[in-house]
Protein backbone atom coordinates (compact mmCIF):
# COMPACT_ATOMS: atom_id res chain seq x y z
CA UNK A 1 0.00 0.00 0.00
CA UNK A 2 1.42 3.38 -0.98
CA UNK A 3 1.48 6.18 1.56
CA UNK A 4 -1.45 8.59 1.41
CA UNK A 5 -1.08 12.32 1.43
CA UNK A 6 -2.91 14.42 3.99
CA UNK A 7 -5.12 15.80 1.22
CA UNK A 8 -6.14 12.30 0.14
CA UNK A 9 -7.00 11.39 3.74
CA UNK A 10 -9.11 14.54 4.10
CA UNK A 11 -10.85 13.76 0.83
CA UNK A 12 -11.77 10.26 2.05
CA UNK A 13 -12.96 11.75 5.30
CA UNK A 14 -15.26 14.22 3.52
CA UNK A 15 -16.73 11.55 1.22
CA UNK A 16 -17.29 8.81 3.78
CA UNK A 17 -18.42 10.44 7.04
CA UNK A 18 -21.50 12.54 7.59
CA UNK A 19 -21.58 15.17 10.29
CA UNK A 20 -22.12 13.99 13.87
CA UNK A 21 -21.63 10.43 15.09
CA UNK A 22 -19.98 7.82 12.90
CA UNK A 23 -22.56 5.84 10.87
CA UNK A 24 -23.52 2.34 12.02
CA UNK A 25 -26.49 1.32 9.86
CA UNK A 26 -24.68 -0.40 7.00
CA UNK A 27 -23.84 -3.93 5.99
CA UNK A 28 -20.81 -5.52 7.66
CA UNK A 29 -18.62 -5.03 4.60
CA UNK A 30 -19.65 -1.42 4.25
CA UNK A 31 -19.05 -0.80 7.96
CA UNK A 32 -15.51 -2.21 7.75
CA UNK A 33 -14.80 -0.08 4.66
CA UNK A 34 -15.97 3.05 6.46
CA UNK A 35 -14.02 2.12 9.57
CA UNK A 36 -10.82 1.67 7.58
CA UNK A 37 -11.37 5.01 5.86
CA UNK A 38 -11.85 6.62 9.27
CA UNK A 39 -8.61 5.06 10.48
CA UNK A 40 -6.72 6.36 7.43
CA UNK A 41 -8.23 9.81 7.97
CA UNK A 42 -7.60 9.74 11.75
CA UNK A 43 -11.22 10.84 12.06
CA UNK A 44 -11.88 11.84 15.69
CA UNK A 45 -15.64 11.67 15.05
CA UNK A 46 -15.30 7.88 14.94
CA UNK A 47 -13.69 7.72 18.40
CA UNK A 48 -15.91 5.82 20.79
CA UNK A 49 -17.75 3.90 18.04
CA UNK A 50 -15.05 1.27 17.46
CA UNK A 51 -11.34 0.51 17.94
CA UNK A 52 -8.88 -1.06 15.53
CA UNK A 53 -6.25 -3.64 16.47
CA UNK A 54 -2.96 -4.44 14.72
CA UNK A 55 -2.12 -8.14 14.65
CA UNK A 56 1.61 -7.63 14.13
CA UNK A 57 2.01 -5.50 17.28
CA UNK A 58 -0.80 -6.83 19.47
CA UNK A 59 -1.99 -3.26 20.15
CA UNK A 60 -5.39 -1.65 19.63
CA UNK A 61 -6.07 2.07 19.07
CA UNK A 62 -8.83 4.60 18.66
CA UNK A 63 -9.43 5.76 15.04
CA UNK A 64 -7.81 9.17 15.62
CA UNK A 65 -4.56 7.73 16.99
CA UNK A 66 -1.62 9.71 15.54
CA UNK A 67 0.56 6.60 15.20
CA UNK A 68 1.76 5.37 11.82
CA UNK A 69 -0.89 3.41 9.91
CA UNK A 70 -0.44 -0.35 9.43
CA UNK A 71 -1.29 -2.38 6.35
CA UNK A 72 -4.99 -3.17 6.01
CA UNK A 73 -4.31 -6.93 6.14
CA UNK A 74 -2.94 -6.52 9.69
CA UNK A 75 -6.02 -4.70 11.02
CA UNK A 76 -9.05 -6.07 12.86
CA UNK A 77 -11.98 -3.98 14.12
CA UNK A 78 -13.80 -4.29 17.42
CA UNK A 79 -16.90 -2.43 18.59
CA UNK A 80 -15.42 -1.61 22.00
CA UNK A 81 -12.08 -1.83 23.86
CA UNK A 82 -13.21 -4.75 26.03
CA UNK A 83 -13.75 -6.94 22.97
CA UNK A 84 -10.23 -6.16 21.73
CA UNK A 85 -8.77 -7.03 25.13
CA UNK A 86 -10.66 -10.29 25.30
CA UNK A 87 -9.12 -11.14 21.92
CA UNK A 88 -5.66 -10.62 23.44
CA UNK A 89 -4.78 -7.08 22.33
CA UNK A 90 -3.49 -4.38 24.69
CA UNK A 91 -4.32 -0.68 24.70
CA UNK A 92 -2.13 1.84 22.89
CA UNK A 93 -0.29 4.03 25.40
CA UNK A 94 -0.32 6.94 23.00
CA UNK A 95 -4.06 7.36 22.27
CA UNK A 96 -5.43 5.48 25.35
CA UNK A 97 -8.46 3.99 23.58
CA UNK A 98 -9.84 2.48 26.81
CA UNK A 99 -10.29 6.01 28.22
CA UNK A 100 -13.21 6.84 25.97
CA UNK A 101 -15.03 10.15 26.11
CA UNK A 102 -17.88 9.99 28.55
CA UNK A 103 -16.23 7.30 30.66
CA UNK A 104 -16.81 7.37 34.40
CA UNK A 105 -14.31 9.96 35.74
CA UNK A 106 -14.30 8.07 39.04
CA UNK A 107 -12.53 5.14 37.37
CA UNK A 108 -9.70 7.37 36.16
CA UNK A 109 -9.42 8.99 39.59
CA UNK A 110 -9.26 5.65 41.37
CA UNK A 111 -6.68 4.33 38.90
CA UNK A 112 -4.46 7.35 39.54
CA UNK A 113 -4.93 7.10 43.29
CA UNK A 114 -4.06 3.39 43.25
CA UNK A 115 -0.87 4.05 41.30
CA UNK A 116 0.04 6.82 43.74
CA UNK A 117 -0.48 4.48 46.70
CA UNK A 118 1.57 1.70 45.11
CA UNK A 119 4.47 4.08 44.48
CA UNK A 120 4.48 5.62 48.00
CA UNK A 121 4.02 2.63 50.31
CA UNK A 122 7.10 3.55 52.34
CA UNK A 123 5.62 6.93 53.34
CA UNK A 124 2.58 8.19 55.26
CA UNK A 125 -0.62 7.34 53.40
CA UNK A 126 -3.45 8.67 55.48
CA UNK A 127 -6.83 9.28 53.83
CA UNK A 128 -6.29 13.02 54.15
CA UNK A 129 -2.80 12.86 52.58
CA UNK A 130 -4.04 10.87 49.59
CA UNK A 131 -7.13 13.02 49.04
CA UNK A 132 -5.07 16.24 49.23
CA UNK A 133 -2.82 14.89 46.49
CA UNK A 134 -5.87 14.71 44.20
CA UNK A 135 -7.56 17.95 45.34
CA UNK A 136 -10.44 16.10 46.98
CA UNK A 137 -11.94 15.98 50.42
CA UNK A 138 -11.27 12.76 52.40
CA UNK A 139 -14.94 11.76 52.37
CA UNK A 140 -15.24 12.32 48.61
CA UNK A 141 -12.25 10.07 47.94
CA UNK A 142 -13.64 7.43 50.30
CA UNK A 143 -16.99 7.46 48.49
CA UNK A 144 -15.53 7.05 45.01
CA UNK A 145 -13.26 4.19 46.19
CA UNK A 146 -16.24 2.39 47.70
CA UNK A 147 -18.30 2.91 44.55
CA UNK A 148 -15.63 1.72 42.12
CA UNK A 149 -13.62 -0.84 44.13
CA UNK A 150 -15.98 -1.67 47.02
CA UNK A 151 -13.09 -1.15 49.43
CA UNK A 152 -11.72 1.95 51.18
CA UNK A 153 -8.39 3.66 50.40
CA UNK A 154 -7.15 2.39 53.79
CA UNK A 155 -7.97 -1.19 52.83
CA UNK A 156 -6.17 -0.76 49.51
CA UNK A 157 -3.09 0.62 51.29
CA UNK A 158 -3.09 -2.35 53.68
CA UNK A 159 -3.52 -4.82 50.83
CA UNK A 160 -0.62 -3.31 48.86
CA UNK A 161 1.65 -3.26 51.91
CA UNK A 162 0.83 -6.87 52.68
CA UNK A 163 1.62 -7.79 49.05
CA UNK A 164 5.06 -6.21 49.48
CA UNK A 165 5.63 -8.03 52.76
CA UNK A 166 4.64 -11.35 51.20
CA UNK A 167 6.98 -10.84 48.23
CA UNK A 168 9.92 -10.07 50.54
CA UNK A 169 9.14 -12.96 52.87
CA UNK A 170 9.00 -15.34 49.91
CA UNK A 171 12.51 -14.10 49.07
CA UNK A 172 13.51 -15.14 52.64
CA UNK A 173 14.06 -11.57 53.80
CA UNK A 174 13.96 -10.99 57.56
CA UNK A 175 10.54 -10.12 58.94
CA UNK A 176 11.69 -6.79 60.42
CA UNK A 177 13.27 -5.71 57.13
CA UNK A 178 10.18 -6.69 55.11
CA UNK A 179 7.98 -4.87 57.62
CA UNK A 180 9.71 -1.49 57.36
CA UNK A 181 10.20 -1.74 53.59
CA UNK A 182 6.43 -2.05 53.24
CA UNK A 183 5.78 1.07 55.31
CA UNK A 184 4.64 -0.50 58.58
CA UNK A 185 5.67 1.71 61.46
CA UNK A 186 5.70 -1.10 64.02
CA UNK A 187 5.62 -4.88 64.17
CA UNK A 188 2.30 -4.87 66.05
CA UNK A 189 0.50 -3.26 63.08
CA UNK A 190 1.77 -5.99 60.76
CA UNK A 191 0.92 -8.86 63.08
CA UNK A 192 -2.57 -7.59 63.82
CA UNK A 193 -3.33 -7.58 60.07
CA UNK A 194 -1.52 -10.82 59.23
CA UNK A 195 -4.26 -13.37 59.99
CA UNK A 196 -6.77 -11.77 57.63
CA UNK A 197 -4.33 -11.18 54.75
CA UNK A 198 -1.75 -13.98 55.04
CA UNK A 199 -3.81 -16.67 56.76
CA UNK A 200 -0.85 -17.12 59.13
CA UNK A 201 1.78 -15.04 60.90
CA UNK A 202 4.51 -13.46 58.74
CA UNK A 203 7.17 -15.78 60.17
CA UNK A 204 5.08 -18.85 59.36
CA UNK A 205 4.45 -17.57 55.85
CA UNK A 206 8.19 -17.09 55.38
CA UNK A 207 8.67 -20.78 56.27
CA UNK A 208 6.17 -21.84 53.61
CA UNK A 209 3.29 -22.45 56.02
CA UNK A 210 5.23 -24.86 58.24
CA UNK A 211 3.39 -25.88 61.43
CA UNK A 212 -0.02 -24.88 60.06
CA UNK A 213 -2.77 -27.36 60.84
CA UNK A 214 -5.32 -27.93 58.10
CA UNK A 215 -8.26 -30.28 58.46
CA UNK A 216 -10.17 -31.55 55.44
CA UNK A 217 -12.99 -33.82 54.44
CA UNK A 218 -14.42 -35.10 51.17
CA UNK A 219 -18.11 -35.76 50.57
CA UNK A 220 -20.47 -36.50 47.72
CA UNK A 221 -22.34 -33.63 46.04
CA UNK A 222 -24.60 -33.03 43.04
CA UNK A 223 -21.46 -32.09 41.06
CA UNK A 224 -19.16 -34.94 42.08
CA UNK A 225 -16.75 -35.19 44.97
CA UNK A 226 -16.48 -32.08 47.17
CA UNK A 227 -13.36 -31.33 49.22
CA UNK A 228 -13.53 -28.78 52.03
CA UNK A 229 -10.41 -27.80 54.00
CA UNK A 230 -10.00 -25.30 56.84
CA UNK A 231 -7.59 -23.89 59.37
CA UNK A 232 -8.67 -22.77 62.83
CA UNK A 233 -9.57 -19.40 61.30
CA UNK A 234 -11.80 -20.52 58.42
CA UNK A 235 -12.18 -22.35 55.11
CA UNK A 236 -9.00 -22.35 53.02
CA UNK A 237 -9.96 -24.66 50.14
CA UNK A 238 -13.11 -25.84 48.35
CA UNK A 239 -12.55 -28.17 45.40
CA UNK A 240 -14.66 -30.29 43.05
CA UNK A 241 -13.57 -33.43 41.24
CA UNK A 242 -14.14 -37.08 40.42
CA UNK A 243 -11.33 -38.65 42.45
CA UNK A 244 -10.73 -38.36 46.19
CA UNK A 245 -7.06 -39.18 45.68
CA UNK A 246 -6.56 -36.35 43.18
CA UNK A 247 -8.34 -33.85 45.41
CA UNK A 248 -6.16 -34.84 48.38
CA UNK A 249 -2.98 -34.65 46.28
CA UNK A 250 -3.86 -31.16 45.04
CA UNK A 251 -4.52 -29.95 48.59
CA UNK A 252 -1.13 -31.19 49.81
CA UNK A 253 0.60 -29.61 46.81
CA UNK A 254 -1.06 -26.28 47.66
CA UNK A 255 0.19 -26.42 51.29
CA UNK A 256 3.38 -28.52 51.15
CA UNK A 257 4.69 -27.48 54.58
CA UNK A 258 1.42 -27.68 56.51
CA UNK A 259 0.23 -30.47 58.78
CA UNK A 260 -2.80 -31.83 56.96
CA UNK A 261 -5.23 -34.29 58.53
CA UNK A 262 -8.67 -35.72 57.85
CA UNK A 263 -11.43 -34.10 59.92
CA UNK A 264 -14.91 -35.45 59.17
CA UNK A 265 -16.71 -34.15 62.25
CA UNK A 266 -15.27 -30.68 62.60
CA UNK A 267 -16.13 -29.62 59.03
CA UNK A 268 -19.63 -31.10 58.89
CA UNK A 269 -21.44 -27.78 59.23
CA UNK A 270 -19.56 -26.17 56.37
CA UNK A 271 -19.91 -29.25 54.15
CA UNK A 272 -23.64 -29.18 54.84
CA UNK A 273 -23.87 -25.51 53.87
CA UNK A 274 -22.04 -26.11 50.58
CA UNK A 275 -24.12 -29.19 49.75
CA UNK A 276 -27.34 -27.25 50.44
CA UNK A 277 -26.09 -24.50 48.14
CA UNK A 278 -25.40 -27.01 45.35
CA UNK A 279 -28.89 -28.45 45.79
CA UNK A 280 -30.41 -24.98 45.39
CA UNK A 281 -31.65 -24.88 48.98
CA UNK A 282 -29.22 -22.26 50.30
CA UNK A 283 -28.52 -19.56 47.72
CA UNK A 284 -26.22 -17.45 49.93
CA UNK A 285 -22.94 -18.66 51.41
CA UNK A 286 -21.28 -16.68 54.19
CA UNK A 287 -18.52 -18.95 55.47
CA UNK A 288 -15.45 -17.65 57.34
CA UNK A 289 -12.41 -17.73 55.05
CA UNK A 290 -8.69 -18.08 55.63
CA UNK A 291 -7.14 -17.47 52.22
CA UNK A 292 -4.09 -15.71 50.83
CA UNK A 293 -4.61 -13.01 48.21
CA UNK A 294 -2.78 -10.20 46.47
CA UNK A 295 -4.44 -6.79 46.44
CA UNK A 296 -5.68 -7.42 42.91
CA UNK A 297 -7.07 -10.86 43.74
CA UNK A 298 -8.74 -9.47 46.84
CA UNK A 299 -10.54 -6.83 44.79
CA UNK A 300 -11.62 -9.33 42.13
CA UNK A 301 -12.87 -11.90 44.64
CA UNK A 302 -14.83 -9.31 46.63
CA UNK A 303 -16.49 -8.18 43.41
CA UNK A 304 -17.38 -11.77 42.52
CA UNK A 305 -19.09 -12.20 45.87
CA UNK A 306 -21.27 -9.18 45.06
CA UNK A 307 -22.70 -10.80 41.88
CA UNK A 308 -26.31 -11.69 42.68
CA UNK A 309 -27.30 -15.36 42.80
CA UNK A 310 -28.58 -16.44 39.39
CA UNK A 311 -26.75 -13.69 37.47
CA UNK A 312 -23.43 -13.47 35.60
CA UNK A 313 -20.89 -10.80 34.69
CA UNK A 314 -18.25 -10.73 31.97
CA UNK A 315 -14.52 -10.62 32.67
CA UNK A 316 -14.46 -7.12 31.17
CA UNK A 317 -17.32 -5.98 33.43
CA UNK A 318 -15.43 -7.18 36.51
CA UNK A 319 -12.30 -5.41 35.29
CA UNK A 320 -14.20 -2.15 34.92
CA UNK A 321 -15.88 -2.60 38.31
CA UNK A 322 -12.49 -2.75 40.07
CA UNK A 323 -11.07 0.20 38.16
CA UNK A 324 -8.88 -1.81 35.76
CA UNK A 325 -10.75 -1.57 32.43
CA UNK A 326 -7.86 -3.17 30.54
CA UNK A 327 -7.51 -6.04 33.02
CA UNK A 328 -9.98 -8.61 31.66
CA UNK A 329 -7.27 -11.25 31.22
CA UNK A 330 -5.89 -10.60 34.70
CA UNK A 331 -9.41 -11.00 36.07
CA UNK A 332 -9.62 -14.37 34.34
CA UNK A 333 -6.36 -15.43 36.02
CA UNK A 334 -7.67 -14.31 39.42
CA UNK A 335 -10.79 -16.42 38.84
CA UNK A 336 -8.66 -19.41 37.90
CA UNK A 337 -6.62 -19.14 41.13
CA UNK A 338 -9.65 -18.82 43.42
CA UNK A 339 -8.97 -21.39 46.21
CA UNK A 340 -12.52 -21.51 47.59
CA UNK A 341 -14.83 -22.24 44.67
CA UNK A 342 -18.55 -21.73 45.27
CA UNK A 343 -17.91 -19.51 48.32
CA UNK A 344 -16.24 -17.05 45.94
CA UNK A 345 -18.46 -17.68 42.90
CA UNK A 346 -15.98 -17.48 40.03
CA UNK A 347 -18.40 -19.62 37.99
CA UNK A 348 -20.58 -16.49 37.60
CA UNK A 349 -17.98 -14.84 35.35
CA UNK A 350 -18.35 -15.51 31.62
CA UNK A 351 -17.00 -14.20 28.34
CA UNK A 352 -18.28 -10.97 26.84
CA UNK A 353 -19.96 -12.86 23.97
CA UNK A 354 -21.91 -15.00 26.44
CA UNK A 355 -19.63 -18.03 26.19
CA UNK A 356 -18.78 -19.84 29.41
CA UNK A 357 -15.07 -19.09 29.34
CA UNK A 358 -12.92 -21.32 31.54
CA UNK A 359 -13.52 -23.10 34.82
CA UNK A 360 -11.01 -24.95 36.96
CA UNK A 361 -13.40 -27.83 37.64
CA UNK A 362 -14.67 -28.27 34.08
CA UNK A 363 -17.16 -26.46 31.88
CA UNK A 364 -19.90 -29.03 32.47
CA UNK A 365 -19.82 -28.22 36.19
CA UNK A 366 -19.84 -24.49 35.42
CA UNK A 367 -22.84 -24.90 33.12
CA UNK A 368 -24.66 -27.01 35.70
CA UNK A 369 -23.99 -24.43 38.44
CA UNK A 370 -25.31 -21.55 36.35
CA UNK A 371 -28.37 -23.50 35.18
CA UNK A 372 -29.19 -24.50 38.75
CA UNK A 373 -28.80 -20.93 40.02
CA UNK A 374 -31.02 -19.51 37.28
CA UNK A 375 -33.66 -22.13 38.00
CA UNK A 376 -33.71 -21.55 41.75
CA UNK A 377 -33.03 -17.79 41.93
CA UNK A 378 -35.82 -15.88 43.69
CA UNK A 379 -38.07 -13.83 41.42
CA UNK A 380 -37.26 -10.08 41.38
CA UNK A 381 -39.42 -8.00 43.68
Amino acid sequence: MTAMTRAQEQSINRRSAPAGRWPASHTRGRIETLRWQAVLARDARADGTFVFAVRSTGIYCRPSCPARRPRRAQVAFFPRPEAAEEAGFRACRRCRPHEAAGADPGITLVQQACRYIEEHLDGPLSLRAISTRFDLGPHALQRVFMRILRITPRQYVDACRMDRVKARLRAREAVASALYAAGYGSSSRLYERAPARLGMTPATYRRGGRHMRIGYTIAGSPLGRLLVAATERGVCAVSLGDSDARLETALRAEYPEAEIHRDERGLGTWVGALTSYLEGVRPHLALPLDIQATAFQHRVWETLQAIPYGETRSYAEIARAIGRPTGARAVARACATNPVSLVIPCHRVVRGDGGLGGYRWGLERKRALLDRERATAPAPA
